[in-house]
Formats: structure tokens, C-alpha cells, sequence
């Protein structure tokens, strides 16, 4: 049997295309969603943007008759635009105020009282990435869910970069004596992806492994190229941060993604590669690094002073980081270093959107902050010659309706985890200081 499904406006702000997410069932937009989204299409930001497309989208569709009588689509279901369930009593009696979201509660709650007064009641949801609505949903007795059809992956099964086998001993001994192994030698029920790292352990128990990375075409398992040196004073203090270091000096890898916590290195290690690359070796023009403007407060328009004054605490982490690296004494030093160089420049992300840029090492801080959308706009406009490396954790997200499976930055990972062109690594151990690793683990 059919369901119903009413939409809250923030599902189709996050995603347009979610009318045709629900099969052949029923879907609902109450009348006040197309107030709320019109109310949103004159800004400038993703959100307009949307706006803008889901107007579009169901002008395409008034042209197949009444929305408020309902759209077939094509995939079997149906689309309404609501306007005869609207009678708020029943939710006043709990909530009182006459909100929007109310009123969309309202529209959800008459279709679940008409549907239990049929013989055959069909299930409604309200579908909702806004916690709070689900909650008050649930205080109604509605069944309430978030919008699920963005979700790359499970969070249990999001793609790590590393793999531990365990094989006899013997095979650890090939590999020293010849330096590469065939994957099909190792038997794996799993598949390996290009520029994934295996390490192999003795199943007998004894201390011998063995570090390696899997091929570009996805058939061999070969040795990490680079060395342990120092890249501009900074050593890996553990495996996964020596994997992240030789994605990101590797030439033939222009995508890098870094996950993990708080404190395991992914900023520093990312800018001391692309001071190598850049100012070392200079393989690229320029060092760009980004972060998006997804504040915790205000937002930036309040703070005083001019544009850079005005990113200088968002930007900030990544000053400290290149303070320690270019080891400055005193305040206002790497400014000037920086205004030296030249070549390496600092940006809020809303300043290189649209951009194209070729030849440069690109690094996006916090992109676990950004939708799929926004990360799509960044990645495809990265020039020819040019590196990004995309960083963040996914765990620590700003953006009111993203998480840890929704974010633009596990969505790169899990659909570029098969191209040879990328390679990721999720860094596990915090190196910032043992406090830093507690608070992390237990916080």
C-alpha cells in the first residue's frame, strides 16, 4: 500500500530534487513551504538557489494540470500541493503558536486523522531535516523521519582509505623480496580501490608487516614511494599520517580527501605538502587555502573592520599552523612573511566559488561544512595542473541539516573512492597533545 509523505521546506532547500525520492507514493507540499521557499528565492546563497530550482520544477509540472489536485510523476508517484488540510486546532491545543512549522504539522496531522478513519488507513510521515519538528511530530503522534535519500553511505560503512589483512608470513616475505604483490594473491573477499592502503599483519602472531599501497589500476599492491624525511620540519607520527602524507605529495593523485578528529594533523600535514610542492619544488603556481564561512555565532557581516579583518577569525586556525611551520617569534609576523612570498594566499570559500583555477594546490579546510552541492561547485572548477586536497571531520559539523553521512565531504569520498585520480585516508590517532587526544576521545 501507498503511503503519504508531507515535506517540511527545508527538504527541498536541501535538495530539490526530493519530490521524485518517494517511489510511487504520495507526496505532499503544504501550502506554506511554497510561501516559505518563495520568501528565499531572491538570496544569493545555495538556499536561494534551491529555491529557485524547486520553483522552476513545479512550474514544469503545472503544466501537467493542478498541483493542488495532484501531479502524477513518472516514476508512478503523486504530487500535491496542499490546501484543505490546513485547520490548526488540533495542533494549538499542544504547541499554540501559529508557526510555520506548526502549520506544517498541522497539514501532516489532519491527513494521519482522515487516513485513520478509513478502512484501509494509508501510513503519512512528515519528512523533516529539522530535529525539532520531528520531536514536536512525535509529541502529536505522527510518524516523523529525516530525509534519507541524500545519504552517501551508512555511517558504520564509510570508507576508511585502509584495510588490515592478515596473511601468513610467507606472503609479507614476497612482498619484501619482490617489492609489489598481486591483489588476486591475497584472496580478499573485499575490493580494493586505487590508492588504498593495506597493511599486512602476521596471522601467526609475530611482529612482521608490511606497508603498502594498492596501484592506480587497482591490480598490484606496491611499496609507499616516499621516504619518512621530514616535509618542511614535520615527520608522520604514526601509519595513517605517513599515508596522508604520501597521497598528498603524490603527483598522480590531484584529489586528496582527510577525515578524522580534532587534533590528528590533517591541517598541518596538508600545508607543510603544499609549502613543499609550491615554494620547494614549485610543481604548482600557488597554495590556496579555504575554509567556509559556517559561523557558530554572528556571522561575519557584524564584526567590524574590512573584508580580511573580518575573516581573520575564521581563518585563524589556519594562521596557527603556519606560524609553527614557518616557527615566527612575534605577533604579525607570518603576515608578513605571506605578503613576501606571495605565492601562498588565504580565502573564505565564498571568494574562490566560481572561480577556475589551474596550477595551484588547493586546500579546503572544514569541508564537512559544505553540501553536496557546494562541493560539487569547488571540486569541478579546480584547472588543469592543479591539486585539491579536501579535509575535515565529518563528526563536527555546523551546518544546521547536514551530518556525518549527508556532508559534501563524505560524499566526495564515497564517490570518488573507485577513480584512480583520488586517494583518502581517515587519520585516527590525535598528535596535538595527549590532552587534546583525551578530550577528543571522551568529549
Amino acid at each position: 500500500m501507498t503511503k503519504i509523505f508531507v515535506l517540511d521546506t527545508n527538504v527541498l532547500l536541501h535538495d530539490p530534487l526530493a519530490i521524485y525520492a518517494f517511489e510511487d507514493n504520495e507526496v505532499i507540499i503544504p501550502a506554506v513551504v511554497l510561501e516559505e521557499i518563495d520568501s528565499k528565492k531572491r538570496m544569493a546563497d545555495e538556499l536561494g538557489r534551491n529555491a529557485r530550482h524547486v520553483s522552476r520544477l513545479l512550474d514544469g509540472l503545472r503544466g501537467q494540470g493542478h498541483l493542488h489536485e495532484g501531479i502524477r510523476l513518472e516514476q508512478g508517484g503523486l504530487l500535491k500541493v496542499e490546501l484543505n488540510h490546513r485547520s490548526f486546532v488540533k495542533v494549538q491545543e499542544m504547541f499554540g503558536d501559529m508557526s510555520n512549522d506548526n502549520r506544517i504539522l498541522a497539514v501532516a496531522l489532519n491527513y494521519h486523522m482522515e487516513e485513520q478513519s478509513r478502512e484501509q488507513p494509508r501510513q503519512v510521515a512528515l519528512v523533516s531535516k529539522d530535529v525539532l519538528v520531528r520531536i514536536k511530530a512525535d509529541v502529536l503522534g505522527l510518524l516523523a523521519q529525516d530525509y534519507l535519500s541524500d545519504q552517501t553511505v551508512e555511517a558504520s560503512d564509510i570508507y576508511t582509505g585502509c584495510t588490515t589483512v592478515k596473511v601468513h608470513p610467507a606472503v609479507i616475505d614476497e612482498f619484501y623480496t619482490y617489492r609489489f604483490l598481486d591483489v588476486s594473491a591475497l584472496k580478499l573477499k573485499l575490493r580494493l580501490h586505487p590508492n588504498e592502503f593495506v597493511i599486512l599483519r602476521d596471522e601467526m602472531g609475530s611482529s612482521k608487516s608490511a606497508l603498502l599501497r594498492v596501484s592506480l589500476d587497482g591490480k598490484r599492491l606496491e611499496p609507499l614511494y616516499l621516504s619518512n624525511d621530514a616535509v618542511w620540519g614535520i615527520t608522520a607520527r604514526n601509519a595513517q599520517q605517513r599515508m596522508a602524507l604520501e597521497l598528498l605529495l603524490s603527483d598522480d593523485v590531484p584529489l586528496v580527501t582527510l577525515t578524522g578528529k580534532a587534533g590528528t594533523g590533517k591541517t598541518l600535514l596538508a600545508l607543510a605538502a603544499g609549502l613543499l610542492k609550491v615554494e620547494d619544488e614549485h610543481k604548482y603556481k600557488k597554495l590556496l587555502i579555504a575554509r567556509p564561512v559556517v559561523p557558530m555565532g554572528k556571522d561575519i557581516g557584524y564584526l567590524p573592520g574590512e573584508k580580511d579583518e573580518k575573516l581573520r577569525p575564521w581563518m585563524q586556525p589556519v594562521y596557527d599552523n603556519l606560524e609553527y611551520l614557518f616557527d615566527t617569534k612575534k605577533s604579525g609576523d607570518i603576515d608578513k612573511i605571506l605578503m613576501g612570498l606571495g605565492s601562498i594566499q588565504v580565502e573564505a570559500l565564498t571568494y574562490i566559488r566560481g572561480r577556475s583555477i589551474p596550477g595551484q594546490f588547493i586546500i579546503i579546510d572544514e569541508a564537512q561544512n559544505l553540501s553536496r552541492h557546494e562541493v560539487k561547485t569547488i571540486v569541478s572548477r579546480v584547472g588543469e595542473g592543479s591539486k585539491i586536497v579536501l579535509m575535515g571531520d565529518p563528526e563536527q559539523i555546523d551546518h544546521p541539516y547536514l551530518d556525518a553521512v549527508s556532508n559534501g565531504l563524505t560524499y566526495v569520498v564515497e564517490r570518488f573512492k573507485q577513480e584512480a585520480l583520488s586517494g583518502h585516508i581517515t587519520l585516527e590517532k590525535g598528535e596535538r597533545s595527549r590532552l587534546a587526544q583525551l578530550a577528543a576521545d571522551l568529549l
